[in-house]
């Protein structure tokens, strides 16, 4: 499917403002309120828009500690490792990476004590992992939320 500078802009206008309505959207771009709700909805049948969604400020939701993971996995249990990670409360995602069987993670939890209890009682519980890295967030300066097209 060919996207074009219009598809571009109404995704770009959704990034900054994902409430915005079909006729905010048209008079935004210079199409009929007809034309954005048939565009959105090819952009969303075609998988280039995979869901609406609201964007929560960590800190303000009582997770102050944001800490990536780099988990090294035995190769025979990823599937089972990384399904059982995502299902995790604290797990904000969980890619597979290249490399030697390796997943990315990202967690989000109210304090050190719980990075700690975490740490110990879930992460180096679950049976496959066999090397764990871990880095603390200090300061966020973009996100995918900003990525532009």
């Amino acid at each position: 499917m060919k996207y074009d500078d219009i598809d571009r802009k109404i995704i770009e206008e959704l990034i900054v403002d994902g409430r915005l309505s079909y006729v905010e959207l048209a008079e935004k771009v210079g199409f009929s309120r007809v034309a954005v709700k048939d565009r959105i909805k090819n952009l969303k049948d075609t998988g280039v828009i995979e869901n609406f969604t609201v964007t929560i400020n960590s800190e303000k939701f009582g997770k102050n500690v944001s800490a990536f993971f780099e988990v090294d996995v035995e190769p025979k249990q990823l599937q089972k490792v990384a399904q059982n990670l995502a299902d995790n409360p604290n797990v904000a995602s969980v890619y597979q990476m290249t490399g030697p069987s390796t997943l990315h993670m990202h967690v989000l939890v109210e304090d050190f004590k719980m990075l700690e209890v975490f740490i110990n009682n879930e992460l180096y519980a679950v049976e496959g992992i066999t090397r764990v890295e871990s880095s603390i967030l200090l300061k966020r300066f973009k996100s995918r939320i900003g990525y532009k097209l």
